[in-house]
């Protein structure tokens, strides 16, 4: 009776858990589609790069496929932190931390939930972006080009869950628009690194990026469950 009372309670308090990530995410998606804010910034952040990048160096074709890797990565991380700066603005203004902290829900389903979100719009400015990129640059991606597919979902979940979680640790600074980025880049180098290594293998063909899929996995791996273990912390500390 113990084991069976156990076990549905542990399904119980996954499905309750699971029910709350999905309640903050639809409730962050609505509002975003409402208001594209975000999305609009972040396009219009992430097209400006990329033309100045080519405006700046103006490469060959051979030139592009060397660095395409970077510029794509660049242009995202840019345009994602204007994005993760108001990632909290609505909860500030609504007094939503406060109820959180009442509420019987872990503080790390408010986290999920937040991050889930908002990878889900940065990588919907990245289906935009990417095809764009493509042809603005005249690439040709070699034939593992579907490993993209792999390499910009891990180096966004990185570069999201990071930024949301420090997004959190710096909401109530006066200067949140400056600290955000000192706090999230040097975090960020290892997965910025392995991803534009990853995205240039795929551009070039003269390497495979399979390993530095692997470390992007990895990292997003350890890194998502220090910000699920510490959050609760910065969200008393908010209080």
């Amino acid at each position: 009776m113990r084991g069976s009372c156990g076990q549905g309670c542990r399904g119980r308090n996954v499905k309750r858990y699971i029910e709350a990530v999905a309640v903050q995410i639809g409730k962050d998606l609505r509002l975003e589609w409402r208001s594209k804010d975000a999305i609009n910034a972040m396009l219009f952040l992430a097209l400006l790069v990329v033309v100045l990048f080519s405006l700046a160096f103006d490469p060959t074709r051979a030139e592009a496929r060397q660095i395409a890797g970077g510029v794509l990565c660049v242009a995202i991380l840019f345009a994602a932190t204007s994005a993760l700066n108001q990632a909290w603005s609505r909860e500030l203004r609504g007094g939503v931390l406060d109820a959180q902290r009442m509420s019987p829900s872990p503080p790390s389903a408010l986290l999920l939930g937040k991050v889930v979100a908002n990878f889900l719009v940065v990588s919907s400015v990245e289906l935009v972006l990417a095809p764009l990129f493509t042809i603005f640059y005249n690439l040709d991606p070699k034939g593992n080009a579907w490993l993209l597919l792999a390499v910009l979902p891990l180096g966004t979940w990185a570069l999201v869950g990071n930024g949301v979680f420090f997004a959190a640790l710096s909401m109530r600074a006066r200067s949140r628009e400056l600290l955000l980025p000192l706090l999230l880049f040097p975090i960020f180098i290892p997965a910025l690194l392995a991803m534009t290594s990853a995205a240039g293998a795929v551009f070039t063909g003269e390497s495979d990026p399979v390993l530095w899929i692997r470390l992007l996995a990895g990292y997003d791996v350890i890194f998502t469950t220090a910000a699920v273990l510490l959050f609760g912390l910065v969200l008393n500390s908010e209080g």
